[in-house]
């Protein structure tokens, strides 16, 4: 009776202990999010779109952000790895520092994706969204160039170019040259501006080739960010007009932020290439819960679209700084 009673109890313990780690099990899904910088109202954006793509999914987050240090970064990952996250985001400084982060989600078969950001060869598995710079760039100074073409005069450009260590700077550097190339008979680069995504060194670089090229009458600024620095350069050398101004500089940008948003609004800003930010969350997001980057490195490719003065009211609603509370 006494061993039967001793067995009873032991069931009974065994049973208890069972539904004590049941009650302890993670709730649903959760999702580690590290980004290196909230520095740009896209970064800024960008996260506050992925949590709410989260929220609506019924998964857990975690975010994280490294304030421009790598190592941070990689301790941030780490931390997620050791919490036993379903899956990882990651929006890293560039191609490289993200593979030993990548390496470390693959040893722990957890999913990871990389956020606008493509990473090196070889870096291992993983899925990546990121924007088609290069088309989203021809396809907005095109339209520019259509612009400079329909006034029968000759333009003298200069674009402002961002970090060349950062892939999306080179590509959307390419895809300025690649666009204007077809136009050489009206439009000569005389300005290249390199800021390292710095608003000082664009302040002053824009500064110097304004004054140093009075003509220049044709502007590309590679990312959005820098528009506050270019305005200001405009205005300090007088070059600073409404759009049907005769002293209108054709201005153009990239990203689609509040403050691109606003100049095209007041008729400053000719044209704008936006990246499409509610679609890259909701992608990247799907990605790693459908847990494709464990079978195969994967590129998911926002075509994005170009916003301009003509089909303002038409696609406005899909611009993620028009659209900011």
């Amino acid at each position: 009776m006494k061993t039967k009673n001793v067995l009873s109890s032991m069931i009974l313990l065994f049973v208890l202990l069972l539904n004590s780690c049941v009650s302890k099990k993670k709730e649903g899904i959760t999702i580690g999010i590290s980004f290196e910088t909230l520095q740009t109202e896209y970064w800024v954006a960008s996260m506050e779109a992925l949590k709410k793509e989260c929220a609506e999914k019924n998964i857990n987050v975690i975010e994280a952000v490294a304030n421009g240090d790598a190592n941070r970064q990689f301790e941030q990952v780490n931390n997620f790895i050791a919490k036993g996250v379903d899956g990882i985001i990651v929006a890293p400084k560039d191609a490289y520092t993200v593979i030993p982060i990548i390496k470390a989600a693959n040893r722990a078969n957890i999913p990871i994706g990389i956020y606008n950001r493509m990473p090196a060869k070889n870096s291992g598995q993983f899925v990546t969204v990121v924007a088609d710079n290069y088309e989203i760039t021809k396809r907005t100074v095109q339209h520019l160039c259509e612009l400079a073409k329909g006034t029968n005069q000759k333009y003298k450009a200069m674009i402002l170019i961002g970090d060349l260590g950062d892939i999306n700077a080179v590509e959307r550097r390419r895809g300025f040259n690649d666009a204007i190339a077809a136009y050489s008979d009206i439009i000569e680069l005389v300005a290249e501006v390199p800021t390292e995504w710095n608003q000082e060194k664009a302040l002053a670089g824009a500064i110097n080739s304004l004054q140093a090229h009075h003509d220049i009458n044709f502007i590309f600024t590679s990312s959005d960010f820098l528009f506050p620095s270019l305005i200001s350069a405009l205005k300090n050398t007088g070059k600073y007009h409404k759009i049907g101004h005769p002293k209108h500089v054709l201005l153009a940008g990239f990203d689609g932020d509040a403050t691109a948003f606003n100049l095209l609004s007041k008729g400053y800003l000719d044209a704008d290439g936006v990246q499409d930010l509610r679609l890259e969350c909701k992608e990247l997001i799907h990605a790693i819960v459908s847990r494709d980057s464990l079978t195969k490195p994967k590129v998911i490719s926002d075509p994005g679209f170009v916003i301009h003065q003509k089909n303002l009211a038409e696609t406005v609603n899909r611009m993620w700084g028009a659209n900011l509370p």
